[in-house]
């Protein structure tokens, strides 16, 4: 007990020493104070607090948390911004990769043209002609110089099919088409996917199409459409672009139009 009372007063010696401004003991090694008279039998238990080495309390100790503590204001602030600048850096790479793309697709489209004409290597004719088929022409060869298809204006039109498209023509007639592989500019064409052909006197419809009637065509040149500017954004991501489209196009003149008896619109006129 007498034990007890001793540790009870030392540390309520020591708290108070803290407190004040002036210490009360000599060194928190031996925790001995200056007018403190304990008997001699508590000698014995004050040198054996002493060699155990007895620490004082302090207030300013560490605490240890179960949970996580939880983030401030400030803290979440701080992390808001840092995502933003994140997300622009972000939106920065984005941009310069979209310029390269866009510069590398300029320089393509100038020299689209001339690269079109002859790249197409890696087939064979048969396949060429067969894939031509498919889309409704056929390629019969290069014109000749002194060579001239144009013919004065008739009063016969058709409806022909190329590709997903669908043209009423005449012959003098210039349309602008997808464009058409495996040919080149003055090339020869007959567009074989006749849907109908009428003139003033008579109109004959395909069943879908007409197996004897053929449009001959002569190719201008392939160009370019104008460009059609596309929106791109995605959700979530402060990310809106806008870039430009150019379709590729082939321009036919057509020069005559074959399977429909032309006598009797040819002396109607003539009339």
């Amino acid at each position: 007990m007498a034990t007890r009372r001793c540790l009870a007063a030392l540390s309520r010696r020591h708290l108070r020493s803290l407190l004040s401004s002036t210490p009360l003991f000599d060194s928190p090694q031996t925790l001995v104070p200056h007018s403190l008279d304990l008997p001699a039998s508590n000698c014995a238990s004050i040198s054996f607090v002493a060699a155990q080495g007895f620490q004082p309390f302090r207030s300013g100790s560490h605490r240890c948390f179960s949970s996580p503590p939880r983030k401030s204001s400030g803290d979440e602030d701080s992390e808001e911004e840092e995502d933003e600048v994140d997300d622009d850096d972000d939106d920065d790479e984005e941009e310069e990769e979209e310029e390269e793309d866009e510069g590398e697709w300029e320089d393509e489209d100038d020299d689209l043209p001339a690269a079109k004409v002859g790249g197409q290597s890696g087939k064979t004719e048969a396949e060429k002609v067969k894939e031509a088929a498919e889309i409704g022409y056929k390629v019969i060869g290069p014109l000749d110089p002194s060579e001239n298809p144009f013919k004065p204006y008739e009063p016969v039109f058709a409806v022909v099919q190329i590709g997903s498209h669908q043209f009423k023509v005449s012959n003098g007639d210039s349309i602008f088409t997808e464009r058409l592989k495996f040919c080149d500019v003055n090339d020869k064409l007959i567009l074989n996917r006749v849907l109908l052909l009428g003139s003033k006197t008579q109109t004959i419809v395909g069943r879908p199409i007409l197996p004897d009637a053929a449009v001959h065509a002569v190719v201008e040149e392939h160009a370019l459409d104008a460009k059609v500017i596309i929106f791109k954004k995605k959700r979530r991501k402060n990310y809106r672009r806008t870039k430009g489209h150019r379709q590729e196009l082939t321009k036919l003149q057509i020069t005559d139009i074959q399977g429909i008896d032309k006598s009797e619109n040819t002396a109607v006129a003539a009339a």
